[in-house]
């Protein structure tokens, strides 16, 4: 089962688009996904898009201070067809650096 990993330090006042030049970014054929993120600390917003679909308009992540663990923090699926390309928005409008943590497992439809 296909899974991409991240851990990504975004700066002050950036935006990070966390799945961006994964080999699975982009869907080679129909899939589902599941997906965890979450933050080192409050105060980010994160928002996901698969294809045409908003899986999860902008909203704060959970903050923790490890990986997300499976089951308990995948909180977000959706199907995906091919050539759909999975997008992991992650913005930082605090004054300080703060880690976006996420793990997405793919999977057949």
């Amino acid at each position: 089962m296909p899974t991409m990993v991240t851990e990504t330090s975004v700066a002050a006042g950036a935006v990070a688009s966390l799945f961006s030049g994964f080999a699975y970014e982009i869907a080679q054929g129909a899939r589902t996904f599941t997906l965890a993120c979450v933050a080192s600390a409050t105060g980010a917003f994160l928002t996901i898009s698969s294809g045409p679909d908003l899986v999860s308009e902008e909203h704060a992540p959970m903050v923790l201070t490890t990986m997300p663990i499976y089951p308990d923090h995948f909180y977000y699926n959706d199907k995906e067809k091919g050539s759909e390309k999975l997008v992991l928005r992650f913005r930082n409008p605090t004054g300080g650096a703060i880690t976006a943590r996420a793990i997405a497992i793919l999977s057949a439809p």
